[in-house]
């Protein structure tokens, strides 16, 4: 008899995947056309009977559909926010409706560079176009068609999942109630695009990469992509973190005057690095970071992020982590800025973590109990629940504004 695995209080339990295919071509921003697509995704909890109370949590760079509990016969392997979505969690699937979705260029299912063309019979590889925050938000939109939600109550995501949320509110005003901005930046920064051609630089001088087509080759740039991963992983934690959990420590009992690992940070990363090349498609890194290097919605606006943002109808609430030194809190007050600027609904909360950038994905009791109850103010609004409480958390920085007040008044 087989035995069944018990479900953790606020766990969603096990979940699978779907899928679904487009046979409408997708004209991307580049200029390019995907023919068809397909778009793997999970949903958690039950569509109310209005289909009022659906949430698009849109992933950042190394993310997926995997957002919530488990796969079969994986019970360990939980999704990447399961601290945040669940029964009783923050994004309470008992009253919410949530759906997170593999972006197009990824490598966990939706068609990306290692998916068949149809047209050759063989791998993208090189020849998968480059695709922006606009195009995923586009075909987002296809697949909420698809389930039958014209309007979405919150699109949300951390980094650049945050950037998504955003342009939802830009590219589709009417079909979204809020969006929830969570250490993000209206645009990177030059440092940011720095970092990201960095890991770039790694991957595509492997000599494994093949010019992106290292499929044919049978090969993986296992190199770059440990390298670019290496890279990425100190960026995204604090320097305060990463001292209190390695400090100078070494591995053996004295210095060897080598090249090998020595220091418990070199090992850390090496094996973050090792793990990450195992799992993740090289040519995909190459096109998320991209995307977040492109995106720039003030860049049609002649550069005035103001301006960009008038369209949007939403409520927001942005946030930021006071360690967070790839994304800065800076950066979500220039959000913050303009939105309050166009008159926009906004809450603003900047929360003292120790974590750096990471943070987002992180367990923070104040972190979650703003989002809780920023979400219990939205269930209230389209009939999903009576638990709604003041916006005030107690001991977390909470404003609901149509002037912005609070730290660091832009």
């Amino acid at each position: 008899m087989e035995m069944m695995t018990a479900i953790p209080p606020g766990s969603v339990g096990e979940v699978a995947p779907q899928r679904a295919g487009f046979l409408e071509p997708l004209i991307l921003k580049a200029g390019k056309t995907l023919a068809s697509y397909e778009l793997v995704y999970e949903t958690y909890g039950t569509l109310n009977a209005d289909r009022s109370n659906a949430v698009l949590v849109c992933h950042a760079l190394s993310g997926n559909h995997h957002v919530a509990g488990w796969h079969a016969g994986e019970p360990k392997k939980l999704g990447w926010w399961d601290n945040m979505v669940g029964p009783g969690k923050a994004i309470d699937t008992e009253r919410f409706f949530v759906i997170g979705l593999n972006n197009l260029g990824g490598c966990h299912g939706s068609t990306g560079p290692a998916s068949v063309d149809r047209a050759t019979g063989q791998p993208y590889g090189a020849g998968f176009p480059l695709v922006t925050v606009e195009d995923w938000v586009a075909s987002q939109a296809r697949l909420m068609d698809r389930l039958g939600i014209g309007r979405l109550a919150v699109a949300m995501g951390g980094s650049l999942g945050g950037m998504q949320a955003l342009q939802w509110t830009l590219d589709f005003p009417d079909r979204i109630g809020h969006a929830i901005v969570i250490a993000a930046a209206p645009k990177l920064s030059t440092q940011n695009i720095a970092f990201n051609d960095v890991a770039r630089q790694a991957i595509v001088s492997d000599p494994d990469f093949h010019g992106g087509n290292f499929y044919a080759m049978k090969t993986v740039p296992a190199r770059g992509l440990k390298l670019a991963r290496m890279l990425g992983h100190i960026t995204y934690l604090s320097e305060d973190l990463l001292g209190e959990k390695f400090g100078r420590d070494i591995k053996g009992d004295d210095y060897g005057f080598n090249y090998e690992v020595e220091f418990e940070i070199e090992s850390y990363l090496r094996y973050q690095g090792d793990k990450f090349a195992l799992t993740f498609d090289a040519n995909t890194y190459l096109i998320m970071t991209k995307a977040l290097d492109y995106f720039d919605p003030a860049r049609e606006a002649g550069g005035d992020f103001a301006k960009a943002v008038a369209p949007a109808k939403a409520g927001f609430l942005v946030a930021s982590f006071t360690s967070d030194w790839r994304f800065p809190p800076e950066r979500s007050r220039e959000i913050v800025k303009a939105l309050v600027k166009g008159g926009k609904d906004v809450t603003y909360a900047e929360i003292d973590a120790p974590h750096g950038h990471d943070a987002f994905l992180l367990d923070n009791a104040h972190y979650h109990k703003l989002v809780a109850a920023y979400m219990d103010n939205v269930a209230a609004e389209v009939g999903a629940g009576d638990r709604a409480r003041p916006l005030i958390v107690g001991g977390t920085e909470l404003e609901e504004m149509k002037g912005y007040s609070g730290r660091g008044k832009p």
